[in-house]
């Protein structure tokens, strides 16, 4: 089975290395070649088996749209919010490989045997042959439906983009005092490893969770008096504040 990866983004720089670490050798082309026509590896293209889309959301359909390719390769992108119906007629056998996990660029993951992987195909033989291909990288292979796919998408920006950004204003809370941000470091990692065994509302500590007036009023107090130039944090302490409180009824 001959693999090619086409990306060089933060997913695609993953998927080549964790394909490497079980010996798969799966190269990966640059997307803005393909579409302005200056890909001159034809060879490789014609004679892949598998095409693996990891590009931006918005310029999935260009890049799928360049690529020319025989009717028996396989296609599937690896977004979680854009439809199987990007492929069209032309690539007949096509789906989804969605690994839910978060990538960086800088440090790549050569091991997705944890990572939970979703998939989907155009007809019932695609799917078995995406899942073929999904097993050789992790044995959390799961079918999924696009709509319970986006909302699984919404609930990955939540449970890390949206807490990476509370990590940030932590940080800039911080700033000017004589304490490192690495002073949360184990009070994050217990967070996390907390919600292994409990449900997160099981979890919830805090002013909010204990109903903690004097406190949530003291927080206020003092975010509003700091220097900062987000002037949003008392917002988003209030909000996530009152939400606490409102899911514990």
């Amino acid at each position: 089975m001959k693999i090619v990866i086409i990306g060089q983004g933060n997913v695609a720089t993953s998927l080549h290395a964790a394909f490497a670490a079980k010996g798969i050798d799966a190269p990966m082309l640059n997307s803005r070649e393909l579409v302005s026509g200056q890909m001159e590896n034809d060879q490789l293209l014609s004679s892949a088996d598998v095409f693996i889309y990891a590009v931006a959301d918005d310029a999935l359909r260009d890049v799928i749209a360049s690529v020319h390719v025989p009717a028996r390769a396989i296609h599937v992108h690896t977004s979680g919010t854009v439809p199987v119906t990007v492929f069209g007629d032309d690539k007949p056998h096509s789906g989804i490989l969605y690994p839910f996990q978060t990538f960086s660029k800088a440090q790549p993951i050569h091991d997705f045997s944890d990572i939970p992987l979703f998939i989907e195909g155009k007809n019932i033989d695609d799917v078995a042959a995406i899942y073929t291909l999904a097993l050789t990288l992790s044995p959390r292979v799961i079918e999924a439906s696009q709509a319970d796919r986006e909302r699984l998408h919404v609930a990955g920006v939540f449970a890390n983009n949206f807490s990476n950004c509370m990590y940030r204003m932590a940080a800039d809370l911080l700033r000017g005092t004589s304490i490192p941000f690495s002073a949360l470091l184990p009070l994050i990692d217990q967070t996390a490893a907390k919600v292994h065994t409990l449900a997160p509302q099981e979890a919830q500590t805090g002013p909010a969770a204990r109903g903690d007036d004097n406190v949530i009023a003291r927080h206020m107090q003092l975010l509003n008096s700091l220097p900062m130039t987000d002037k949003a944090l008392p917002e988003v302490y209030q909000i996530l504040t009152d939400y606490i409180r409102d899911s514990k009824s």
